[in-house]
């Protein structure tokens, strides 16, 4: 078995507040023991980090982030690094790439730190020929991409993706074409030829006119929708008036969800106003990341088969993590947002 030098501290990103701003608030500090797994754990070390909404959403919450993060805290919760000591038990070896989840904690996921004590249920290894880089941007946006699509999606569906060009919205738009649907996703006018690239259908710029009014004209003039996913949340309307764009059986799937006033009162009125009050009158499903080795797993093959291509927006040193949190909450980002721990090619 090889062995490896542990260093006797390591670098690691923490803050001890969110208030105003996650980004305000994190530092770099230089000189943190290294983790102790414990037997389920493997030891890693980090090689990338992507970034999530859920990285920093939650923290924010005014009461959410108050009482359920602990802090000082780590964010980052998508990791692909290297193997230092297996979990007992585990086939994996000491050297090998592997892609997963940092923590099962999506909170303050630690993943921004030179080394970490992750799960080794929620950790696979990284395909051959897929990067540390690439592999890292998968495991939740992918994998709510696929628990978006796969279990309500069959050959001929017509599928909506509102979001097409974001972390999630890239996978979902090549997911649903695994599946055999016909696509259709919404974006800005940048996007428009990177989705059309990715395999969409059709693609609805939003800035044209509103979205809601180019969705019924769709189901008027051609076919309603047999399956919606929302990874904006920029319109409950596109809920409340599902009916007029979609047939009778489709499901909604709300995947940008968060912990804010605006979205408890639309998760409220969804689940609570009777659909002949002027409630929604399809079934709303709230998506979420269900990490798991068979699931990124299947990910990760797709990804080294060529038949997924995962679209990074850009990616940043170590030490400019800051800056790679404040890319992520423009809201602009196309694909995922990378910081790269170990200088590490794409």
């Amino acid at each position: 078995m090889a062995t490896t030098t542990l260093p006797p501290t390591m670098r690691v990103w923490k803050y001890a507040s969110a208030a105003g701003g996650l980004e305000n608030f994190l530092k770099l500090h230089a000189s943190e023991a290294l983790p102790k797994p414990g037997p389920t754990q493997h030891l890693i070390k980090v090689l990338a980090v992507s970034l999530n909404p859920v990285d920093f959403k939650p923290a924010e919450a005014p009461l959410v982030g108050r009482f359920a993060v602990k802090y000082p805290a780590t964010p980052g919760f998508d990791i692909a690094g290297r193997i230092v000591v297996p979990a007992d038990g585990s086939s994996l070896e000491p050297g090998q790439l592997v892609f997963g989840a940092a923590s099962t904690n999506p909170l303050a996921g630690g993943g921004l730190a030179e080394y970490v004590a992750a799960p080794a249920k929620t950790l696979v290894p990284i395909p051959t020929g897929v990067s540390p880089i690439v592999a890292a941007g998968a495991p939740v946006a992918a994998v709510t991409a696929h628990g978006s699509i796969v279990p309500y999606v069959k050959a001929g569906s017509r599928v909506f993706i509102n979001g097409g060009s974001g972390g999630v919205g890239t996978y979902g738009l090549q997911i649903a074409k695994l599946a055999g649907a016909h696509v259709t996703v919404s974006c800005s006018t940048k996007n428009v030829d990177l989705c059309r690239s990715l395999g969409a259908d059709e693609v609805l710029d939003y800035t044209k006119r509103p979205l809601l009014e180019q969705l019924q004209d769709v189901a008027k003039h051609v076919q309603p929708f047999d399956h919606i996913v929302d990874n904006v949340f920029s319109d409950p309307a596109l809920y409340f008036q599902a009916h007029t764009y979609t047939s009778a059986h489709a499901k909604f799937v709300e995947v940008a969800s968060g912990p804010t006033l605006d979205f408890v009162r639309f998760a409220l009125g969804a689940l609570l106003w009777p659909s002949l009050l002027g409630g929604g009158r399809r079934k709303l499903v709230f998506g979420y990341a269900d990490i798991n080795s068979e699931n990124l797993a299947q990910i990760g093959k797709w990804i080294a088969d060529g038949d997924i291509k995962p679209v990074t927006d850009q990616v940043f040193a170590m030490e400019n993590a800051v800056e790679a949190f404040r890319r992520l909450k423009t809201g602009r980002a196309t694909g995922k947002v990378i910081v790269n721990l170990d200088k590490v090619g794409s």
